[in-house]
């Protein structure tokens, strides 16, 4: 693969290349003209420069939360930058269902669950349940999937003896509270639970949330995953190509028009 030429980049705000920036974050001050002044000389010392605080509101007792605008002299080589991603061959909601009952020739087993401490099911929910999210169609409304969402704190070996007592193709784990990484530690603990079991690098392992991209998802030992914005169409066309490479109906090397190389 050709390497490509330099892509020199800077943030923009007003003006390409003007390096401009929009910082949020809270420090443990009450709010005063100090409290500005702190987040002024806290943003510098970062090594911002014409620094402005556009906003500071009592966040709690002692707490100030502060919104401040600053220029970075940081550039970057986009051309250097190298990340694995999710490739998804999109597909639209009655084509993918006529490709699994052409290729697979059977349901598509999917279960998912919020598991370990975690207790919100809205990302879970909005992948699974019929009526999806933002106008897409979750994967209990298309025929070609069977789907099993058990809800939140799920511990990961009932999600697993589950999953496996009905031959699912894919297991899908959701996380969405990461305070102190969390997400990570939960996440880890069902790798180490799904290798228990054998089934890991058998059986699709998807991961998403918040704070979840595909480049963490791959180095916790997951097969794929999906973050903030994520679609169930998204999720959906993964399992059925990933599905049919499985088992060979579709080369596992296959690309189409516009996928990244």
């Amino acid at each position: 693969m050709v390497k490509p030429s330099k892509q020199i980049i800077r943030p923009y705000g007003d003006r390409r290349d003007d390096g401009m920036v929009q910082l949020s974050f809270t420090l443990p001050v009450p709010l005063s003209e100090k409290a500005k002044e702190a987040a002024a000389q806290f943003t510098k010392k970062m090594g911002f420069t014409d620094v402005k605080v556009a906003a500071a509101e009592r966040a709690a007792d002692q707490y100030t939360f502060f919104v401040v605008y600053a220029r970075s002299n940081v550039t970057l080589d986009y051309a250097e930058i190298d990340v694995p991603e999710v490739v998804v061959r999109k597909m639209g909601f009655d084509d993918l269902n006529a490709l699994i009952k052409e290729k697979v020739r059977r349901r598509i087993v999917v279960f998912g669950a919020c598991t370990g401490t975690d207790t919100h099911t809205v990302g879970i929910d909005a992948i699974l349940n019929m009526k999806g999210y933002a106008g897409d169609y979750g994967l209990e409304r298309y025929p070609g999937f069977e789907a099993f969402n058990l809800g939140s704190q799920v511990p990961n070996e009932d999600l697993i003896k589950k999953a496996t007592a009905k031959h699912a193709d894919a297991i899908l784990v959701s996380q969405v509270v990461t305070q102190r990484d969390v997400h990570k530690d939960n996440s880890r603990q069902f790798i180490d639970a799904a290798k228990a079991a054998g089934i890991h690098g058998k059986t699709l392992l998807l991961l998403g949330g918040p704070r979840v991209d595909h480049k963490l998802a791959l180095e916790l030992g997951f097969d794929a995953g999906f973050g903030p914005g994520t679609k169930p169409s998204d999720v959906a066309n993964y399992i059925v190509h990933a599905v049919m490479k499985k088992e060979g109906t579709e080369s596992a090397d296959s690309h189409y028009q516009g996928e990244p190389s």
